[in-house]
């Protein structure tokens, strides 16, 4: 893709936050922050299947050129 024909971050941002409504009905605590491209993602879930499926959605969203994972995998305690 030539520089002039870049997608805008606040055009990418708003299609992440639309993947990440969508991938994430479950864990509304997941966001996302374009700069240049790259997409930062920030949140708490539930598992590693759904950051699979997150990952997954947001890396295929045209115009992003790479995906920063900072998701964490709630702990939850051991029942004894």
């Amino acid at each position: 893709m030539a520089l002039g024909n870049r997608i805008p971050d606040k055009t990418l941002l708003k299609n992440v936050q639309s993947r990440l409504s969508k991938k994430c009905s479950s864990s509304p605590r997941v966001s996302g922050d374009v700069r240049s491209g790259e997409v930062t993602l920030n949140g708490t879930i539930k598992n590693e299947v759904e950051r699979k499926q997150i990952l997954r959605a947001v890396s295929s969203i045209e115009g992003i050129s790479r995906v920063i994972d900072r998701i964490k995998v709630e702990v939850r305690p051991k029942t004894v």
